[in-house]
């Protein structure tokens, strides 16, 4: 589901729960009612995260914390699989919000007015509603009568589903163990939502602080701007050893260290080695070779993205080939014997398939000038991909979102040459279909250790779905107003500047590139091969190829606090392993949530004038 994730745990032996006694009910209405409100507020809060990680943690089990509170307010007898309904909600609508991604590739390219001074296509919100809901319908879809084969049958792992199972069977004891789990959700997300307003300017608003402004024009005197309490970024120079306006340094945000927590340490210390040649070393290298003129974290990422993107698509590509065995037993193994017709009738799986792909076809063509036909294509070439990424998941806990939205990208750029949106458009629809595919297999992965009903989630599944994409195209366009994507300050959305730069390529050739680009992207990608072939049998040796590429391309001061998060965890669990077992995780979705959730309600606050956009001494 992540991008950046731990891996599975060892073994092949899977966790064994008491199943669902007779009579006991799940698909309730107070389930589905407690499901819509963690859908809207997952759907809506996971955009920031996502745009400021350039990943997403695992929201399985941020969602089951989010259940389980909300279930425990209104309900004192719910039950695990009740509460695994309202998890399922929250993952399905989460994993339609990270296509925002794409939404903001849109943005970045027009906002490019250097290289792209007529283009201003930018989706509304009906259409991005439109759009993510026929696509995420269509992934749901797509995944459902695949669930026995790889649940079932083949029993692969999907990590995030297990952790989620597990949650959910801890704060189904009602003991003491869970009060405190969910004591300590609580005030980790409220100490997450204080910390990140602090580090903001309206907490200058509130509290009166005026500061001078520097830099300013030359002969212009300094003027008074609104200060904030805390600093939004500690240390930039990262001891001395590179530029202030690099973006090193460590960021004061609680959500990377809760996202630290739970990515791991594996990761975490792959992307810091990321980090440290992208945001301390590459500045120095870039300014000697006068490939770049200022030390900014823009112009560093403009070229350091490529040798990245090599990196992480080498790798997976070279970890997808490694498997051709496993991946070849997948396309023929899949027969309809092997599906349980009475899970979720093929029958609606295939009428909603067909209303789903005219939709999404028919949404495509009116608004985004993607012919019928290659609408079409970008389906058909939905479904090998989606059954790639579903056995590389369940298997590693890596979802290929990136990789697989990059290579539909070149795809199309063969095509249909020299279309922009067309491009964005057909990969942000395999993302789509993907992303949901992932979300669906790890929800049936948890409903099938503790006795879910398939039908029922795939229910759930299917309702929060356009709640997760109305919530996207409501909080993507907040977000982007107040915090800004994509520059110095605010969203950095590395993923989706990555995207929105490969679209240059692939549409515009070479000459997009800047100055050795296309070399170090061969050297990233040789990078990628190696560690993917060494993993073989070296793995606890070498760092992750995934966590390398993306640690080249978010920010340096988030990475360095996830580490920070990751080493806190690892003090913890020596310290006290037990309380780390039980506390770890809800306080670690705590404080991801809660900066996430504050980051939604200060727009709310703007728009009812309680505070202003830009507050003024």
């Amino acid at each position: 589901m992540s991008e950046a994730a731990p891996p599975p745990p060892p073994g092949d032996k899977e966790p064994s729960y008491p199943q669902k006694p007779p009579g006991v009910r799940e698909f309730t209405l107070r389930a589905v009612i407690a499901g819509v409100v963690v859908a809207a507020i997952m759907g809506a809060s996971y955009p920031y995260v996502v745009l400021k990680l350039g990943f997403g943690p695992n929201v399985s089990v941020v969602a089951a914390f989010f259940g389980y509170l909300f279930l425990g307010i209104l309900f004192s007898s719910f039950n695990r699989w009740e509460n695994n309904i309202v998890q399922t909600a929250g993952t399905s609508a989460a994993q339609t919000a990270f296509m925002c991604i794409i939404l903001a590739a849109f943005d970045l390219i027009t906002g490019d007015t250097a290289n792209h001074q007529y283009y201003l296509f930018s989706p509304s919100i009906p259409v991005t509603f439109l759009w993510l809901t026929a696509a995420s319908i269509l992934g749901l879809l797509l995944a459902v009568p695949l669930r026995r084969h790889y649940i079932v049958d083949e029993k692969l792992t999907y990590a995030d589903g297990v952790a989620a199972a597990e949650t959910i069977v801890v704060l189904d004891a009602r003991g003491e163990d869970a009060r405190r789990a969910a004591r300590a959700l609580f005030l980790a997300t409220l100490a997450s939502a204080i910390a990140w307003f602090l580090t903001t300017k309206w907490s200058g608003e509130v509290l009166g602080l005026v500061g001078a402004e520097l830099g300013g024009a030359v002969g212009e005197a300094a003027r008074p701007v609104v200060v904030s309490l805390l600093p939004e970024n500690v240390l930039p120079t990262f001891f001395g050893l590179t530029y202030a306006t690099a973006g090193a340094g460590f960021a004061v945000s609680l959500l990377a260290i809760g996202s630290g927590m739970i990515v791991g340490n594996r990761i975490n210390i792959s992307m810091a080695a990321g980090a440290l040649i992208a945001w301390v070393i590459g500045p120095h290298v870039l300014l000697e070779f006068d490939i770049i003129k200022q030390p900014n974290r823009g112009d560093v990422l403009k070229w350091m993205m490529w040798p990245g993107t090599g990196m992480l698509i080498a790798a997976g590509l070279t970890s997808l080939f490694l498997k051709w065995r496993t991946l070849v037993r997948t396309f023929t193994s899949l027969r309809s014997g092997a599906i349980d017709a009475s899970e979720f009738p093929l029958k609606w799986v295939g009428v909603g398939v067909v209303l789903s792909t005219i939709a999404l076809l028919a949404i495509q063509f009116a608004f985004f000038d993607v012919p019928f036909w290659a609408g079409l294509i970008a389906v058909a070439l939905s479904l090998p991909l989606m059954l790639v990424g579903l056995r590389v998941l369940g298997e590693t806990n890596w979802g290929p979102i990136s990789q697989l939205t990059n290579m539909m990208q070149a795809a199309f750029a063969g095509l249909m040459p020299g279309s922009l949106t067309a491009n964005l458009a057909t990969s942000g629809t395999t993302g789509t279909i993907a992303s949901q595919s992932e979300a669906i297999m790890q929800d049936y992965k948890a409903g099938h250790l503790i006795g879910s009903t398939p039908r029922y989630l795939t229910y759930s599944q299917l309702i929060a779905a356009p709640i997760g994409a109305l919530a996207v195209a409501l909080s993507y366009p907040a977000f982007k107003a107040l915090y800004g994507v994509g520059g110095e300050d605010g969203l950095s959305a590395p993923a989706s500047r990555r995207i929105a730069n490969f679209s240059e390529f692939v549409v515009k050739g070479a000459s997009a590139l800047p100055p050795y680009a296309l070399a170090f992207m061969g050297i990233g990608a040789v990078l990628g091969i190696l560690i993917a072939l060494g993993e073989i049998n070296w793995r606890k040796y070498l760092p992750s190829a995934t966590g390398l590429g993306i640690g080249m391309m978010v920010p340096g001061n988030v990475v360095f606090s996830m580490v920070i998060g990751g080493i806190l965890l690892t003090i913890w669990e020596r310290v006290n392993k037990q309380q780390a077992d039980r506390l770890a995780m809800p306080l670690a979705s705590g404080l991801i949530a809660g900066e996430a959730l504050a980051a939604i309600i200060v727009p709310l606050i703007v728009a009812l004038g309680l505070l202003h956009a830009n507050p003024l001494p």
